[in-house]
């Protein structure tokens, strides 16, 4: 089962489009694949139409349950979707809590990497969507993966709060003494405004080798097809976003087969 994280420490960048848009890309090939929202605004969550505050057990509860949820537990507070192949670990406002409630206790770091290693045979893929706040469950996030991709909007403001994610990530490194795989995605690329592609000149020549040689470009398709509770390519396969995050799925495909070489 392989892990992905996708965080930013800066909001509007397309954290949320981007998990949606790779796991029903992946779910298209036939992996099995879990979206976990972690960001008490819920968008992944709402996107699929689940109404979490109205759920039984829903991400906050594996957070929240000092024995451990079991497998079993674990499983029943996944959500089924429209698309064959991918389940949702639903989030709850009840989350931006956890920070007061969990952040002294030692070990709770690695709560969500424990709940997913107990479904690793049931998954091909996890995917988790991380709100725009250093904290608990960034700190998870990052601990439960194998990689990170980093979505980054194509403009200077969105620049600075990559530096910002760069330095969480250093911090984390350091303290864990264990440094995370990342790749930078840049988003929202307008070809037809200067600042879109100095932005995009600037991440290249800041961040090298680990920025995607691609970009998404803004495309109403997918707000369109968030309106329709549809994955981007069941919704509009042959838009041009779709085609961008097709690239860049093979590109950290290619990325983490090279890394299982090493």
């Amino acid at each position: 089962m392989r892990v992905w994280t996708i965080a930013n420490q800066k909001g509007g960048v397309g954290k949320t489009t981007t998990t949606v848009a790779l796991g029903g890309l992946l779910a298209d090939r036939g992996k099995r694949v879990l979206l976990v929202d972690i960001d008490p605004h819920a968008s992944l969550t709402y996107y699929f139409g689940i109404d979490s505050e109205h759920l039984e057990l829903s991400a906050f509860d594996v957070f929240t349950q000092n024995a451990g949820m079991t497998a079993e537990q674990f499983m029943q507070a996944l959500q089924p979707t429209a698309v064959k192949n991918l389940d949702v670990l639903p989030s709850t406002m009840a989350l931006a809590t956890l920070d007061r409630k969990l952040g002294t206790q030692s070990g709770m770091g690695l709560i969500l990497k424990k709940a997913l290693h107990q479904v690793r045979q049931e998954y091909d893929y996890v995917l988790i969507d991380v709100p725009p706040v250093l904290g608990v469950l960034m700190v998870n996030a990052i601990a439960a993966c194998q990689r990170i991709l980093i979505p980054v909007q194509t403009e200077f403001l969105a620049l600075k709060g990559l530096e910002r994610m760069m330095r969480t990530l250093t911090l984390i490194a350091n303290s864990r003494q264990q440094q995370h795989p990342y790749t930078i995605v840049p988003t929202l690329y307008d070809r037809r405004t200067n600042a879109s592609m100095q932005a995009h000149q600037r991440l290249r020549e800041l961040y090298g080798e680990h920025v995607w040689n691609g970009m998404i470009p803004v495309d109403t398709k997918f707000r369109d097809a968030s309106r329709a509770q549809q994955v981007p390519s069941q919704f509009a396969p042959k838009s041009r976003g779709v085609l961008a995050y097709q690239s860049l799925l093979t590109h950290v495909l290619q990325l983490d087969k090279a890394g299982e070489r090493l």
